[in-house]
C-alpha cells in the first residue's frame, strides 16, 4: 500500500492552516476571481475535482466555482478542506494542500461581495488546466480486468496477475494505478514481474486472480501462472505502484527512481483490497505507464516499520474495549539513506500519529505529526528535498488509539476488543506502520529539491 502515486480529494478543495500571507487582503482592493482566487482553486482543488478524479463535481471554470461559492467558503472558513492531515506547524512535504489565513479570507469575501469575475481573458484555458493536472498522455494503459463485487458488507481481499506482452525490452519512468471504483477500492501493492522470455512461453496461462484468504502463498502462484515453464521463479521488482486513500501521483524527479520493463512481464497485485459494499459493484481498474529513454539511474527502496515490517510495535498491537491507548515503533538506521517519502499507516480507531528521528549526534529531526488520524486521507508525504538520515539515526513513532463509544469512526458498537491479527489488513482489525522509501545517500543529496526538480 504503498509509494506516491495516485489520487483521491473529495468534497471540495480546500483547507487552513496557520500559517499567515505575505500580503494581507485590505491591500488587495477588489478581489477578482481572475487575479486572486483561480491560482488558489487550480492549484490546491482541481487537481482532485475534475472529470475522472474524486471530487463530486469540477472546479477548472469561473462557471464552475461560483455556482458553489457558498459552499466554498463554507468548506475553507470551517478548515474542512482540501484533506491534508499531517501538522504544518510540525513538518512540512513537497505539494502541501495548505491554505494560509489570508487566502482563506480571500474566499470569504469575494463570495460575500458576490464573486467578481475579474478581467478572465488572461485565465489559461480548461484543457490547458486539465493537461497539467493529468500530466500528460501516458505511453500505454494496461486494463485489470473488471472485479464483481458482491453486496455482502465484507472486506475482499485478491491477489492478481495483469500479464502483457510488448516488442522489446524497455524502461519506464512511472506506473500508475487508477481505481475504477475509488469509493471502494482500499488499496493496492503492485509488484513487476519480469519473466525471462526463453523460459516463459505464454505468460497470459493461469488464473487472473485468486481470494487471498482462500489459499497459501505456494498455490496462489501456482494458480495464477507466476512460475516459469521450468518450474522456477521469475525475477520481481517490489512496490513499482501502489494505491492509498488520499495518495497523489506524481512523477519522481529525473534522476530518481524508474525501472526495467521486459518485453515479457506482468503486474502482480499481491494484496488488492477492497472495502465493504452493501451492493452488488463492479470496479474496473488500470495502469498508466510512463516510458523512460534510459535506464534507472538511482533505484528507489523502501523499508516499514511496526505491523509486518522490520521492527515490532511495542506493547503488542491489542487496545481493548473502551480504552484510548499509546503504542510504539523504533528502528536504527543501518547506513547513510536519502529520504524521498513517508506513510503514515493506521486504520479506523487510529486518534494520532507522531514520528520523529534522532541522529548520532542527538539533534532531532522533525518527521510528522497527525493530531487527528482520518483514515479516509492516507498520502504519500514527499519531502520537499531529500532528506538525509546518517547512520545510526533512530526512527521512533508513537501512535495513540480510540476505542471507546466517542470515537465516531469506531467499527463497533458497542466497543469491542481490536488488535493485530497476523497482519489482517481488514479495516476493522487495526494495524500501526511507517513505511518509508529512499536512495543510499550521496554527496549532496540534502541539496536535491524533490519539489520543483523536473520530472
Amino acid at each position: 500500500m504503498y509509494k506516491w502515486i495516485f489520487s483521491i480529494c473529495a468534497a471540495i478543495g480546500l483547507f487552513a492552516a496557520c500559517s499567515n500571507s505575505s500580503k494581507p487582503s485590505n491591500q488587495l482592493g477588489q478581489i477578482t476571481f481572475a487575479e486572486h482566487i483561480a491560482p488558489i482553486i487550480h492549484q490546491q482543488c482541481t487537481k482532485c475535482h475534475i472529470e475522472g478524479e474524486a471530487g463530486p463535481f469540477t472546479l477548472v471554470t469561473y462557471s464552475d466555482i461560483a455556482k458553489r461559492g457558498k459552499l466554498i467558503k463554507y468548506m475553507v472558513t470551517e478548515r474542512l478542506m482540501p484533506p491534508w492531515p499531517a501538522d504544518p506547524t510540525y513538518s512540512h512535504f513537497a505539494d502541501e494542500m495548505v491554505l494560509t489565513d489570508s487566502e482563506i479570507e480571500w474566499i470569504s469575501k469575494w463570495v460575500d461581495s458576490g464573486m467578481p469575475p475579474g478581467d478572465t481573458s488572461q485565465l489559461e484555458t480548461p484543457a490547458s488546466i486539465i493537461k497539467k493536472v493529468h500530466l500528460g498522455k501516458p505511453d500505454m494503459v494496461i486494463k485489470v480486468p473488471p472485479i464483481q463485487l458482491k453486496g455482502n458488507n465484507e472486506d475482499l481481499f485478491l491477489v492478481m496477475k495483469i500479464p502483457y506482452e510488448i516488442d522489446r525490452d524497455t524502461f519506464v519512468r512511472a506506473i500508475e494505478y487508477v481505481p475504477g471504483n475509488k469509493r471502494l477500492v482500499h488499496h493496492v501493492n503492485t509488484h513487476l514481474i519480469q519473466f525471462d522470455a526463453s523460459k516463459k512461453k505464454n505468460v497470459f496461462q493461469g488464473k487472473t486472480y485468486v481470494n487471498q484468504d482462500q489459499s497459501n502463498s505456494q498455490s496462489i502462484h501456482k494458480e495464477l501462472g507466476i512460475l516459469h515453464d521450468d518450474g522456477t521463479y521469475p525475477s520481481m521488482t517490489p512496490s513499482v505502484s501502489n494505491y492509498l486513500p488520499g495518495a497523489l501521483f506524481s512523477f519522481y524527479p529525473e534522476a530518481i527512481g524508474g525501472y526495467v520493463f521486459p518485453k515479457k512481464g506482468a503486474f502482480y497485485l499481491n494484496d488488492l483490497h477492497y472495502g465493504p459494499t452493501s451492493i452488488n459493484a463492479t470496479d474496473s481498474s488500470y495502469y498508466n505507464i510512463y516510458f523512460a529513454p534510459t535506464p534507472p539511474k538511482r533505484p528507489v527502496s523502501e523499508f516499514q516499520i511496526g505491523t509486518l515490517g522490520i521492527a515490532p510495535v511495542v506493547p503488542e498491537l491489542i487496545i481493548p474495549a473502551n480504552t484510548t491507548k499509546t503504542f510504539h515503533i523504533q528502528t536504527t538506521i543501518p547506513q547513510d539513506v536519502s529520504l524521498i517519502s513517508i506513510v503514515p499507516h493506521m486504520h479506523l480507531i487510529g486518534k494520532s500519529f507522531w514520528a520523529y528521528a534522532v541522529k548520532p549526534s542527538g539533534d532531532t529531526i522533525p518527521l510528522i505529526r497527525i493530531r487527528n488520524w482520518d483514515f479516509r486521507w492516507q498520502y504519500f508525504y514527499k519531502f520537499k528535498q531529500l532528506l538525509k538520515l546518517p547512520r545510526g539515526t533512530v526512527i521512533y513513532v508513537e501512535g495513540v488509539f480510540d476505542n471507546t463509544a466517542q470515537n465516531p469512526n469506531n467499527p463497533f458498537s458497542p466497543p469491542q476488543e481490536i488488535r493485530e491479527r497476523n497482519g489482517s489488513m481488514k479495516t476493522t482489525d487495526e494495524m500501526f506502520q511507517l513505511i518509508v522509501t529512499y536512495v543510499p545517500y550521496q554527496k549532496g543529496d540534502e541539496h536535491f529539491d524533490l519539489e520543483n526538480a523536473q520530472p
